[in-house]
């Protein structure tokens, strides 16, 4: 900025410039920063689209001279040794990463979908995924995501340890009939089929009034279980619709989604009903308190249980985006919510999608 105002003043000495002419120059300057920061961003991925591939040929080396020679394990650390005594200042070339490299090569040599996505994302990216998710479909997910939103290794290994991928495939939403394509995507990946509230006062019978009082005096976790990019506006949220008022559980305020969203807390079974009074917040939220510039509001019933069936049927009719889902105050998801996970090829349709 500096030196901006500097190169401004000195062309205010040499000739008058306009009003208008300031402003050209100062969208000419803007223009070639941003050529210069796009530049960089190029040369970056490259320079990692590089270093992938050469990781890859190094585990490719590996393998073929163990199979063609009949090497131990100790060529591997031999080979350390030498890579690390020939390239002192260059690091990654330790035993347990040259073992990476093989089972990395080993494990991606066929895989025509994910070998191209393994390019797109950092070294230490890629481990975490390949070393932390056993599944093919997993791993493309992980890869998808990190590529797509710019994870960094430790929201990347948080996102994984959270099973944001079962809970991704098993969430019930009206997004894809109720919001425009550019946000579907981002809307999905901010409402979990499960959330898991760490609520340790609370007994295994409580009333949605007890409920809401402990996530208020646990908001920053609250918040994290969401997803991270929510802010808290209010509990018990007043709206006026004609002579009556009505409350809203919990308003918050998702960052990269520009939207509201209303959270109504259920103890018991999700009800058809359910939805019918979330679609009435949400218009009175669009009507009443929506800025410009946001988008539609959001609605996520969050209740003790569910029956998916009962779910998918209200939500066909719904003309709002709203989400269904349960809550619990344990970590794992269940083992039987495995066995409810769309078929390998459904799967594959949903991640073409991202």
């Amino acid at each position: 900025m500096f030196y901006f105002c500097t190169l401004i003043k000195h062309l205010h000495q040499s000739e008058t410039m306009t009003s208008t002419e300031t402003v050209h120059f100062t969208q000419f300057v803007a223009d070639v920063k941003s050529s210069i920061r796009q530049a960089q961003l190029e040369a970056l991925r490259a320079v990692n689209r590089h270093l992938i591939d050469l990781y890859l040929h190094i585990g490719r080396l590996i393998v073929e001279r163990q199979e063609a020679h009949g090497w131990g394990k100790s060529v591997v650390e031999q080979l350390s040794l030498e890579l690390q005594f020939e390239f002192p200042n260059t690091s990654g070339y330790s035993t347990a990463n040259l073992w990476r490299m093989r089972s990395f090569f080993l494990s991606y040599r066929d895989k025509e979908i994910l070998a191209p996505l393994v390019r797109e994302i950092g070294w230490s990216h890629n481990i975490s995924i390949f070393e932390k998710c056993k599944d093919d479909l997993q791993r493309e997910f992980y890869l998808r995501m990190t590529r797509k939103f710019g994870w960094t290794k430790e929201v990347l290994i948080h996102q994984i340890e959270n099973q944001s991928y079962e809970k991704y495939l098993l969430n019930q939403t009206s997004f894809d009939q109720t919001l425009p394509e550019h946000l579907r995507l981002q809307a999905k990946l901010a409402v979990k089929d499960e959330y898991t509230f760490d609520l340790i006062e609370l007994s295994d019978e409580h009333s949605e009034y007890e409920l809401e009082q402990s996530i208020l005096k646990n908001i920053r976790s609250f918040l994290i279980e969401m997803g991270g990019d929510y802010a808290f506006i209010g509990n018990q949220f007043r709206i006026s619709v004609g002579a009556k008022d009505y409350a809203i559980d919990l308003l918050l305020f998702h960052r990269r989604l520009r939207s509201l969203v209303a959270i109504e807390l259920k103890v018991k079974d999700f009800e058809p009903e359910h939805k019918g009074k979330m679609e009435f917040y949400l218009t009175a939220l669009n009507e009443q308190v929506k800025l410009d510039g946001e988008n539609d509001s959001i609605g996520i019933i969050i209740c003790k249980t569910k029956d998916s069936t009962v779910v998918e049927y209200a939500l066909k009719s719904a003309t709002h985006p709203i989400g269904v889902s349960t809550y619990k105050l344990t970590a794992n998801l269940p083992a039987q919510f495995v066995g409810l996970l769309p078929s390998p090829e459904a799967i594959r349709l949903r991640l073409e999608g991202l």
